[in-house]
């Protein structure tokens, strides 16, 4: 069962967020995160924030998650829309 976390929002008006599953993917390959950082090209802190949901990478990051994982951006990496 996945747990649903609470993230920072970009602005309270809209909040909307991006959730990811960059932990349950890690896991799931037995890797540690500075395994991931290095394969990936951050720091580990970044895995970190990234997993707690307090983090949303650029593109060019979750694209290199997606391809290192072999899934499609949308299988990590997922917009939820606020309330309007």
């Amino acid at each position: 069962m996945w747990l649903k976390r609470r993230v920072l929002t970009l602005k309270k008006e809209f909040e909307d967020y991006i959730e990811n599953k960059v932990y349950e993917h890690r896991v799931l390959k037995r890797m540690t995160q500075k395994d991931l950082a290095d394969a990936v090209g951050v720091s580990k802190q970044t895995i970190f924030v990234m997993e707690k949901n307090n983090y949303s990478p650029s593109l060019v990051l979750a694209f290199r998650i997606a391809d290192f994982f072999n899934v499609d951006v949308n299988d990590i990496f997922t917009y939820v829309k606020g309330s309007d």
